[in-house]
């Protein structure tokens, strides 16, 4: 696949707003993961709660203004994202920058929130509740297109957990044929009963911070998070420092609903047709960062895996320990976390990952480890047999 530049990330999660904040806590080691105290679902759980979101106002033509997109407007103002924008609008003219996002739950607490307050007699929603502009997926998309005064084509993906690992493939696409010379890629996905209750109702929810690869692991803390960055085609000799995107790899296996492949054959295609993608070898690649949830079949699946790619030498983690399981926002924090351990030279650890299952055989790191880090997969496995992985890398290896 042709390689595209990937500039100016930018992250919220409960580690904090902006890069130097996730950088502090993934180089001290330091989980973001709380007690839930989540109003709408006060259950025995750990989640990722981004701070002070009731605090923040949208409010674009008196509408869009739920918590997802709160917390996508937070995202957007973290790290110089918004200049940096408007420079490259500059640059390519507004209508050549397409915006490709993924949600999977969007503003469906609006909903959740509209539905306590329905009209006794009637059953109505009260007037002001707007579907389009909250709970609607493509409510983001159409959120961030105006907040960035971009024109280009928009998008919005829903895969399940895969949702803004996928965008990276989109947007790939869509300059490839033309119709577009850079574009904004992300999301955010935010936390609401529907989800919280779902996954207790499912027996995935653990009642302490997660454990991934943990032989004691008892399933998921869900978080919340948004990410965006910008990829460019390559028009030009990029610098030594530079991050392309060098390949990206789909699969659908469909094996369950909710399980993945016990033998992780879903994961294992989206992997090898990521590095055919990018012309790689596995042995190219220096750090893998793992779905990893903490689930007890997920977990297994991906070892097995990840394995049969890379052999029990890559070194690999699981990051859902500091940030909770993000959901559809997952594949941009996790990609902003691959971009932001190239530029430190550290592969982050795995907090509250105490006993690694004995019966796992990749090259799992409980602790923080040094060194170059050239180039990095990131995996975004979802519900459904939904995959994807992607490859970032240096220019100048």
């Amino acid at each position: 696949m042709q390689s595209l530049v990937v500039r100016h990330p930018t992250i919220v999660t409960c580690l904090g707003a902006g890069l130097d904040a996730t950088q502090a806590a993934l180089s001290g080691g330091v989980s973001g993961l709380r007690p839930c105290r989540f109003p709408e679902a006060p259950l025995a759980t750990f989640v990722g709660e981004v701070a002070g979101l009731d605090n923040i106002s949208v409010e674009l033509d008196g509408r869009f203004d739920c918590r997802n997109n709160r917390l996508a407007a937070l995202a957007l103002a973290q790290d110089g994202f918004r200049d940096k924008v408007a420079a490259a609008r500059a640059r390519y003219r507004s209508e050549r920058i397409g915006v490709f996002l993924g949600t999977s739950t969007s503003g469906i607490l609006a909903t959740e929130l509209a539905y306590r307050r329905r009209n006794p007699a009637t059953g109505a929603l009260p007037a002001e509740f707007d579907y389009a502009k909250t709970h609607n997926t493509f409510s983001l998309a159409e959120f961030a297109r105006r907040e960035l005064e971009l024109d280009g084509p928009t998008a919005i993906i829903s895969s399940a957990c895969a949702t803004t690992a996928k965008v990276f493939a989109s947007a790939a696409r869509m300059i490839a044929a033309g119709f577009c010379d850079a574009a904004i890629v992300g999301g955010a996905d935010s936390l609401c009963g529907t989800t919280l209750y779902g996954f207790r109702s499912l027996g995935l929810v653990a009642e302490e911070p997660c454990r991934p690869f943990d032989r004691a692991r008892s399933g998921i803390s869900i978080g919340e998070g948004a990410g965006f960055a910008l990829v460019e085609k390559l028009d030009r000799e990029p610098p030594d420092d530079a991050v392309l995107l060098l390949g990206v790899g789909e699969s659908t296996d469909a094996y369950h609903m909710s399980t993945p492949h016990p033998e992780g054959l879903g994961a294992q295609i989206a992997m090898a047709q990521a590095l055919r993608a990018a012309g790689l070898r596995p042995e190219d690649i220096d750090y893998v960062n793992l779905h990893g949830t903490g689930t007890a079949i997920g977990d297994a699946a991906e070892d097995q895996a990840v394995v049969r790619v890379f052999g029990q030498r890559t070194p690999c983690s699981s990051t859902k320990g500091f940030t909770g399981h993000t959901l559809g926002a997952a594949g941009i924090v996790e990609a902003v976390i691959c971009f932001l351990a190239m530029s430190l030279g550290v592969m982050p650890g795995s907090p509250h990952t105490r006993n690694v299952d004995p019966a796992f055989r990749c090259h799992y790191l409980r602790e923080s480890s040094r060194g170059r880090i050239d180039r990095v997969m990131s995996n975004s496995f979802g519900f459904g047999g939904t995959n994807c992985s992607i490859i970032l890398g240096r220019a100048r290896p």
